[in-house]
């Protein structure tokens, strides 16, 4: 399972690439995993600003619809628009072309509340 050590990670299994005050957003491998072959990924909440923990978007598979929840207080600047033709990008390269949202986040001290790799590979060999 791939969980690259310069990411940060939730506890709902969403990774973060911080790059100055905006963080790229995607969910990990292991969820995609566990989600099966994704079918369809709903943002809806592009250019609002949300709070941490808030539902930004869903991501629909085969057997089930998860809520996606923000893990910083910002602005969702971008969405990837290439997965609502190719929502399976979230499966074959989840780190990647997979990616889902961008956000212009507004408390830099909330990044100290994300998960480290290690944390994370903890978390779910739980």
């Amino acid at each position: 399972m791939n969980i690259p050590s310069e990411l940060k990670y939730t506890k709902d299994h969403e990774w973060v690439k911080i790059e100055g005050d905006v963080a790229t957003i995607g969910i990990t491998d292991f969820a995609q995993g566990e989600l099966g072959d994704i079918v369809y990924v709903e943002v809806d909440t592009l250019d609002e600003t949300l709070d941490i923990e808030e539902v930004f978007g869903t991501v629909e598979a085969v057997k089930t619809v998860s809520d996606l929840f923000l893990p910083l207080t910002g602005e969702i600047i971008e969405f990837n628009e290439g997965l609502e033709d190719e929502p399976e990008k979230v499966n074959s390269d989840p780190y990647g072309d997979g990616w889902m949202i961008k956000l212009k986040f507004t408390d830099a001290s909330q990044v100290e509340g994300l998960l480290s790799a290690e944390d994370y590979k903890a978390l779910i060999s739980g």
